[in-house]
């Protein structure tokens, strides 16, 4: 089953509406490039803004098919560029959701890699800090857990809990069927 197969499709808009639960993240959350999609269960890093030690953690940890979820505060800083997007992919990692800044999209872009960030930046990193993976994160104003489905497209990003994703899932497909046209 592909990634994309785990929201069956949907949109981040179809999944936020029939949620019925406050599980859109902040749309200064935005892609790195055009067209990008983001879907898979997150797997949970709380880091230091300035520092990206966490995140090659993430990286060596992460269960093949899992999105990342960051949590750096916002900062402005090169947390992720073409290196660890490599790493990542190479351990089967499927995207990145950070509340920080990223760097190397062009790169990024041609490695087909989806990154949602709340900025691009170019100033570097220390790697001092191991941060705490797999712990619940505030990105975006929503609180994450490892394990819930992260939804990402052009309309923004989701957070489904993991407890009620089926349920959402069933209401966005009831939705689809009662919004096709008809022949």
């Amino acid at each position: 089953m592909s990634t994309d197969d785990l929201a069956r499709g949907h949109s981040s808009a179809t999944l936020s509406e029939a949620s019925r639960l406050t599980v859109a993240l902040s749309p200064e959350l935005r892609s790195l490039w055009a067209g990008a999609r983001l879907c898979g269960p997150a797997f949970t890093v709380q880091g230091a803004g300035g520092d990206n030690l966490a995140l090659h953690h993430a990286v060596l940890q992460a269960p093949p098919g899992s999105v990342l979820v960051a949590d750096l505060g916002g900062a402005r800083y090169g947390h992720w560029g073409e290196i660890v997007t490599v790493a990542a992919q190479q351990r089967g990692i499927v995207g990145l959701l950070i509340d920080g800044g990223v760097r190397d999209a062009a790169e990024t872009e041609r490695l087909g890699f989806p990154v949602f960030s709340r900025n691009n930046a170019i100033l570097g990193t220390r790697k001092d800090f191991r941060g705490v993976l797999g712990q619940p994160v505030t990105v975006g104003g929503i609180m994450v857990h490892t394990g819930d489905l992260v939804v990402g497209d052009t309309d923004g990003v989701v957070a489904l809990p993991a407890s009620s994703t089926e349920r959402i899932l069933g209401r966005a497909d009831a939705h689809s069927s009662s919004t096709a046209p008809t022949s």
